[in-house]
């Protein structure tokens, strides 16, 4: 006689994995922040690693001051990927279900906002550059969410 689990892959063994989510924190848009927000955060640490370690490569400067900073930065450009992911996929789900469609205006406004909180991490930033972002943000996901259907 066997098991249940016996007969069960690992695809049954990951929580809601046939469904792509591996978050289940109550809510929908909880969910949908979380996993949105380690799966940036992930892409950012691993960029930022790697331009860190062509640079050091390049300049040949392999102390501890340059280790330091590398895992400086990435830290910060995974926290600045991860939130920015986290802020915009929040604001489309939230502005779906508050309007009840999806549609170019959901992107360009969740694309202003994740704009706006971008440019607000960054360094010393101006007025001018929280509007550009802002612009850019709303263009780029209007953009991208005009041309979805297309391809």
């Amino acid at each position: 006689m066997t098991s249940n689990m016996e007969n069960r892959s690992l695809f049954h063994e990951l929580p809601g994995f046939e469904k792509g989510g591996f978050f289940d924190l109550g809510h929908p848009l909880l969910n949908r922040i979380t996993e949105s927000f380690v799966k940036a955060a992930g892409i950012g640490a691993i960029q930022a690693v790697t331009r860190e370690a062509y640079f050091t490569a390049v300049e040949g400067e392999t102390n501890r001051k340059s280790l330091e900073a590398m895992v400086k930065n990435t830290g910060k450009e995974s926290l600045q990927w991860g939130v920015v992911a986290g802020i915009y996929s929040g604001l489309t789900y939230g502005l779906r279900e508050a309007r009840g469609a999806h549609d170019w205006k959901n992107s360009a406004v969740a694309g202003a906002i994740t704009g706006v909180a971008l440019a607000l991490t960054i360094d010393d930033s101006s007025h001018e550059q929280v509007v550009q972002c802002a612009i850019t943000g709303a263009a780029i996901s209007t953009a991208a969410n005009l041309l979805t259907g297309i391809f």
